[in-house]
């Protein structure tokens, strides 16, 4: 149901920014960032260290950046719970600042671009747009600020959309946290349980996305990595 490739995918990026992490916490460039963001402004900052994460966390994911990356960095921040918390909320916050762009700036400027990609969005969330948009988040596979211009750019209503955003952030965000918490404490056991949670929320959305979309189709290019049509 799923091509191995996606998920051979992010199994290296799992343990690439494990590495990372190990080098942050080794070497003395790691040490010089950790320094310079994490450890200088973040870690034992209190409040102000949460609200600049989540500052950081929101603009970057708004901008592009992978939000498996934001969760890694709240892990190793705040640990497991907490970092997974925090950085979905930084994800969202970043989904947020993306989809209202796009909707109240941009529509006219991405509808050219993007208005085939939104108008089958409409139709794949308009019956359940909270069950449907929440088929997406799941996907280990998918470009997150695409889906928000494009969200933004529809007509889905806002509310369900960053709803289903959040609960379908939480899966992978509680993977990369794993991996960020477990610098100095049982990396090995943890980098392996982020593989194996990775691996089982990957076939988890594949599963449902093939069970529910009944006939709809967001992405052909998704629809092909989980073998719902043939690759050209």
């Amino acid at each position: 149901m799923l091509n191995p490739r996606v998920l051979i995918k992010g199994l290296v990026l799992i343990l690439s920014l494990a590495l990372l992490g190990y080098l942050f916490d080794s070497s003395d460039l790691g040490n010089a960032i950790n320094e310079a963001w994490v450890d200088a402004h973040i870690r034992g900052h209190g409040l102000e260290g949460t609200l600049l994460f989540l500052a950081m966390g929101m603009l970057f994911t708004a901008l592009g950046l992978p939000r498996q990356i934001i969760a890694f960095l709240a892990g190793y921040a705040f640990g497991l719970l907490t970092g997974t918390l925090l950085g979905t909320l930084a994800a969202l916050l970043g989904c947020l600042v993306t989809f209202l762009y796009a909707r109240l700036f941009g529509r006219r400027l991405l509808r050219d671009r993007l208005g085939r990609r939104a108008a089958r969005f409409d139709r794949f969330v308009h019956e359940h747009p909270f069950s449907m948009t929440l088929l997406i988040r799941l996907l280990p596979i998918g470009s997150n600020i695409l889906t928000n211009l494009v969200a933004g750019v529809s007509s889905a209503r806002m509310l369900p959309f960053l709803a289903a955003s959040f609960v379908g952030y939480l899966p992978q965000t509680l993977v990369f946290a794993l991996v960020g918490s477990g610098i100095n404490v049982a990396p090995t056991l943890r980098i392996g349980a982020a593989s194996l949670l990775f691996l089982a929320s990957g076939m988890l959305g594949a599963y449902l996305y093939h069970r529910h979309r009944h006939g709809l189709s967001f992405d052909d290019r998704i629809d092909a990595a989980l073998g719902e049509v043939e690759q050209s």
